[in-house]
C-alpha cells in the first residue's frame, strides 16, 4: 500500500528528482513543509511541492518513479498539494512543464504567457534559471476552503 507523507526529508527527494531530470540545486533553499512524497513500503515513489509567496504558489518537482506511473501516486499527491495550498490560503497555483502540459491540461492548469507571471513567481530561480524559456508557464485558480 502506498502512504502519502508530508514534509519529506531531501535525501528522500533529490534522487528522484535527478533521476526525472528535474531541477534540484535549489531545493535545500526551499521549505520542504510544502512538499509532499508517496512512498511504498521501501522507498519514495512519487514527489511534489510547492514554493509559497502569500496567495500564488509555484507547483513544483511533481515526479514518479518510471515503475509506478500510471498508478495514481501523482493525481494523488496533486490532489494532497491542492489541498495543502487551499489550507494555506493560496488562491492560485502556476508551474512551468516541459513535458507535462497535457497531463495538467486535464486536472484544470491552463498555459498562459510567461510575461503575465507575479513577480513573486517570475522573480524564483525555477522561472528564472532553472527550467529552459520554452518550458510551457500554466496557471490554475483555487477556491478557497472556508
Amino acid at each position: 500500500m502506498n502512504t502519502i507523507l508530508p514534509h519529506p526529508d531531501i535525501e528522500h527527494i533529490q534522487p528522484l528528482l535527478a533521476e526525472n531530470g528535474l531541477p534540484t540545486d535549489d531545493l535545500a533553499a526551499l521549505d520542504l513543509n510544502h512538499f509532499f512524497t508517496c512512498r511504498d513500503a521501501s522507498r519514495t515513489i512519487a514527489v511534489i511541492g510547492l514554493e509559497v509567496f502569500g496567495a500564488d504558489a509555484l507547483l513544483r518537482s511533481l515526479a514518479v518513479q518510471r515503475d509506478y506511473r500510471g498508478h495514481g501516486c501523482g493525481a494523488l499527491l496533486l490532489q494532497a498539494a491542492e489541498t495543502h495550498a487551499q489550507q494555506s490560503g493560496i488562491r492560485n497555483l502556476y508551474l512551468l512543464t516541459e513535458t507535462a502540459e497535457e497531463y495538467f491540461s486535464r486536472r484544470g492548469f491552463a498555459s498562459v504567457e510567461r510575461s503575465l507571471a507575479p513577480v513573486a513567481i517570475s522573480s524564483t530561480r525555477q522561472f528564472g534559471e532553472l527550467c529552459p524559456a520554452d518550458a510551457v508557464f500554466m496557471h490554475k485558480p483555487l477556491g478557497i476552503s472556508g
